[in-house]
């Protein structure tokens, strides 16, 4: 692992900081360290920034709570910019938004970005929304008895392609597993970071496990 003294800071002790949630994958937002900054951020696991503008260190999360709780930090090929990946509290802008980057500029016609927290919060909109004639409106109006019955569908639909040793076809069902078991998080309440913490503290004692019998 790289140590401090082998970063490269700009002419006024700084280095960028691009800041991703760990679990969207989103980036929350950019901001600059020193090296005292980035010490505190290494020692306490939160996030530490200097404030170029008032020319102050200010821990986030200090005064609004939205603390970033640092899964891991990374340097680039050259050691003068960082990625700090984190577990956060709340918003990450001051703005009150999840993410600073809010403000669309352009978007291209034929390509879309696509993510599992991005289908959930679809999900959530037409679960308030019921827009008629949406296939996603007619599972939420059946309720939880309906949404069930396609979650075990889908299942055996899997099965019955993974068995037949299917790759194309267990792609397709696995694809409609997953949107049927997140129209089912919604109905429940259950959120992407819920199932994801869950994945996390399994993958946890797995490693130790596996610890455990190299030792042995």
């Amino acid at each position: 692992m790289l140590n401090i003294d082998q970063l490269k800071f700009d002419e006024k002790g700084l280095i960028p900081a691009v800041v991703v949630d760990s679990i969207t994958k989103k980036v929350l937002t950019v901001a600059y360290m020193n090296r005292e900054s980035l010490q505190i951020s290494m020692e306490k696991g939160l996030t530490c920034f200097y404030s170029r503008s008032r020319q102050e260190l200010w821990l986030k999360g200090e005064t609004s709570g939205n603390y970033q709780h640092i899964v891991s930090i990374t340097a680039d090929c050259d050691g003068d910019a960082l990625v700090v990946v984190v577990e956060k509290d709340g918003p990450a802008c001051h703005t009150g938004s999840d993410s600073c980057f809010f403000e669309p500029v352009w978007q291209s016609e034929d390509k879309h970005e696509f993510s599992l927290q991005g289908l959930y919060d679809l999900l959530l909109e037409r679960n308030a929304q019921r827009p008629q004639g949406s296939y996603t409106t007619y599972l939420f109006e059946k309720g939880i008895d309906k949404i069930l019955k396609k979650v075990g569908e889908e299942c055996t639909e899997v099965i019955i392609a993974g068995k037949a040793d299917d790759k194309a076809e267990t792609i397709y069902e696995l694809a409609d597993l997953a949107y049927h078991a997140m129209v089912l998080m919604v109905q429940m309440g259950i959120s992407v970071e819920d199932v994801h913490r869950e994945l996390a503290s399994r993958h946890i004692i797995d490693h130790k496990v596996k610890q455990e019998k190299m030792t042995k």
